[in-house]
C-alpha cells in the first residue's frame, strides 16, 4: 500500500520587517517564519511534519484539533480605505 502525501493549506503574510510568516489553520499552533519563500515552504513542511507527530502521540492536541482547526477558503484580497 502506497502512502500518499497529505496537502495542507497555509496562509502567508509578510511583515514589517520583510519576513513571510505561515500558518496552517488545520493544525493549531503550526507556523513558521523565514526570510525567502522557498525556505519558508521548507520550514511549513517541518512544522507540519511535527505537529502531526504531536498529534500522534498527544491526545491533548489531538482533542484541540477537533476544536480549533479549520480548512481556509480564500475569498479574496481587499484593500479598505478609511
Amino acid at each position: 500500500m502506497v502512502k500518499r502525501p497529505q496537502q495542507f493549506k497555509a496562509i502567508i503574510e509578510q511583515d514589517e520587517d520583510g519576513y513571510f510568516i505561515g500558518s496552517v489553520p488545520a493544525l493549531p499552533g503550526c507556523y513558521t517564519q523565514a526570510k525567502t519563500l522557498l525556505e519558508l515552504k521548507k520550514r511549513l513542511q517541518e512544522a507540519i511534519l511535527l505537529c502531526l507527530e504531536t498529534a500522534r502521540l498527544d491526545p491533548q492536541y489531538r482533542q484541540r484539533l477537533k476544536i480549533f482547526s479549520y480548512i481556509p477558503a480564500f475569498v479574496g484580497l481587499e484593500s479598505v480605505e478609511v
